[in-house]
């Protein structure tokens, strides 16, 4: 799955500059997700007097209003963006105004002002109404939603990798780098998204079918832990695949 950010400020191009990509990849047969950040303190669907407010003002953790169009899951709580990806199963997901996530990023904008407020080195090109009047800034490509859209998405499919994890620095630099500095190197044409050592891992853990990312060091405690095990057993060969299911048998 690979993921990337639109993000500037309000009327600056965001929703225009995610609508033409989103149909020009859609074009391509990718499959499509999104995600729009809404910046907002008193935002909420759900309100006072719904039938589905009161089954939260009694206690309800976890609602859910199913209609005959759409189906809404009411989680009580701001979900992290590693939370909400994980219900994504898709070619690419959009992000709309979201800069707290390790993913590369479009900045949009109404001058230069506001793009030098907002850049950084995740940042892979610019858009929204500035790319009326511009077409390069800072070796950054800028390019028209509207008019340039197939160029903009050959330049998506070029930049944006396979998600990255979002470890703390702390918890792995196995490849040399943090997430976050490996995600710019990768931008940046100086390393490949292979180069995360978790691509090249040999023990993986899912859940209901949703892989669980692992630092190295937790990688290697539960390969230990089952490798301990299972070659105390009759027909195990070292080097062998060995998998292990637990429920939904």
């Amino acid at each position: 799955m690979r993921v990337f950010s639109v993000f500037g400020i309000t009327q600056s191009g965001k929703t225009t500059t995610i609508e033409n990509i989103i149909r020009e990849l859609r074009k391509r047969r990718y499959s499509v997700g999104s995600v729009k950040e809404i910046h907002f303190e008193k935002f909420a669907i759900d309100k006072e007097g719904t039938n589905t407010y009161r089954h939260r003002m009694a206690g309800s953790e976890l609602v859910t209003a199913r209609g005959y169009k759409e189906t809404d899951i009411l989680f009580q709580r701001m979900l992290s963006m590693d939370e909400i990806l994980k219900f994504y199963h898709h070619d690419f997901v959009v992000l709309e105004g979201v800069t707290d996530c390790n993913v590369p990023k479009i900045v949009t904008a109404h001058n230069i002002a506001e793009v030098d407020e907002r850049l950084d080195d995740t940042v892979f090109a610019i858009s929204g109404r500035i790319a009326n009047g511009l077409k390069e800034y800072r070796g950054i490509p800028v390019i028209n939603p509207i008019e340039d859209t197939e160029r903009l998405v050959d330049l998506v499919e070029q930049k944006v990798y396979e998600r990255l994890p979002d470890f703390p620095p702390e918890c792995c630099r196995a490849c040399g780098y943090s997430c976050s500095e490996l995600g710019i190197r990768i931008l940046k044409g100086q390393s490949k998204r292979e180069d995360c050592i978790l691509s090249k891992s040999n023990i993986k853990l899912l859940v209901d079918d949703r892989e669980i990312d692992m630092v190295p060091f937790v990688q290697k405690i539960l390969f230990n832990a089952v490798e301990g095990v299972v070659k105390e057993l009759e027909g195990y060969k070292k080097g062998a695949k060995v998998e292990i299911r637990i429920g939904g048998m």
